[in-house]
């Protein structure tokens, strides 16, 4: 049984000693001239102003959830789609509950006002 397991062993340990190999050369060759830009805390353009810890807009919440509901729906529909004539009625009504759960999540969405664009 633990035979079977021997390839993906070996394979880990190929990994990770390619890994550290990497890691090593880039240690070793890498150039080392630091100056006060590449040491500085942010390298954006400009000094930090505010606490890194401010409160966000519900915004980018709101924003996020509907990455979710988007991404969910379009990563089940395609497979779904594939496999419909096979998964017959009971597939069928499964899927129209979950695009109904997500259906109710985009009109949460589109209540709090975070489809309109400032």
């Amino acid at each position: 049984m633990l035979e079977n397991y021997f390839p993906i062993l070996v394979f880990l340990a190929i990994g990770f000693l390619l890994g550290g190999i990497m890691i090593g050369l880039g240690l070793v060759l890498a150039p080392r001239r630091p100056d006060e830009e590449k040491l500085s805390a942010y390298e954006c353009g400009f000094e930090p102003f505010e606490d890194s810890r401010m409160k966000f807009d519900v915004r980018y919440y709101l924003v996020a959830i509907l990455f979710i509901i988007f991404d969910l729906e379009i990563a089940f529909l395609f497979p779904w789609g594939v496999v419909l004539g096979e998964i017959g009625m009971f597939g069928f009504v499964a899927m129209v509950l979950f695009l109904g759960i997500l259906v109710i999540g985009f009109a949460y969405e589109w209540m709090k006002g975070a489809l309109e664009w400032e």
